[in-house]
């Protein structure tokens, strides 16, 4: 019985743990709730950035492309609010 509840203790917290961790979504926003791509892509023109790419990633809208500098950019963007989750860059790179 002792063996029993030890196995099955070390299960349920091997789930709990999993459970916490294996959630990585940045975007909790339910599909019925998503603004369409066409929205996305107004937003992006409006920033002045080139868009290369738009797909879905964690829960969010994420977009590659290139800034109004020319610098390649990396967005995650909210999929009801198209508010910023996440913006990075590249310092290095700029086009000709």
């Amino acid at each position: 019985m002792r063996k029993y509840l030890s196995i099955t203790t070390l299960m349920i917290g091997l789930g709990a743990a999993g459970f916490a961790f294996g959630d990585d979504d940045d975007c909790r926003v339910p599909m019925a709730d998503w603004q369409p791509r066409e929205a996305v892509q107004k937003m992006t023109e409006a920033q002045g950035w080139t868009v290369r790419r738009i797909k879905t990633d964690d829960g969010c809208y994420e977009i590659k492309g290139r800034d109004a500098s020319g610098r390649e950019i990396e967005v995650k963007v909210d999929p009801a609010t198209l508010a910023i989750v996440e913006f990075e860059y590249d310092t290095n790179r700029r086009s000709r």
